[in-house]
């Protein structure tokens, strides 16, 4: 599969994580919530892994890979709290346009870190996704 396809199975599944999620934590605290995914996440990324035979690629890590994989998955399970959180006293339709902000920060951030390239006409698509965001959620 190439990165286009793959990229739109992340955005229909990141979908039913909301509309399963706003459903299944109805009376449910949103921390107590996100334990029970996140209970669901790992055996099923560990088997997978397994499965694929990649587990012994671990010993390769470099002291930078840990650091900066462990604080990728502080920053992931900080925005599932904040999310979840929002998730369960917000609408669905005012949240999630929210939380997909985070593309112009991941821009923002490749640009800094990484010195990548944006277009003119991919910042003008930029203006546009933060404008539909806030039409969506405050008008």
């Amino acid at each position: 599969m190439n990165w286009l396809v793959l990229a739109f199975l992340s955005a229909i599944f990141a979908a039913l994580t909301s509309i399963f999620a706003k459903v299944g934590m109805k009376g449910v605290e949103s921390n107590l919530a996100t334990l029970i995914r996140t209970l669901v996440i790992v055996p099923s990324i560990f088997l997978l892994v397994f499965i694929q035979g990649n587990m012994k690629d671990v010993q390769k890590f470099s002291p930078t890979t840990w650091i900066f994989l462990v604080l990728s998955g502080l920053a992931t399970g900080l925005s599932w709290l904040f999310y979840f959180r929002a998730l369960q006293i917000g609408d669905v339709h005012k949240v999630v346009p929210i939380d997909k902000l985070s593309f112009v920060f991941a821009i923002i951030l490749g640009i800094m870190f990484f010195n990548e390239k944006i277009s003119v006409t991919g910042w003008v698509g930029v203006g546009f996704l933060l404008l539909g965001t806030f039409l969506v959620v405050f008008r």
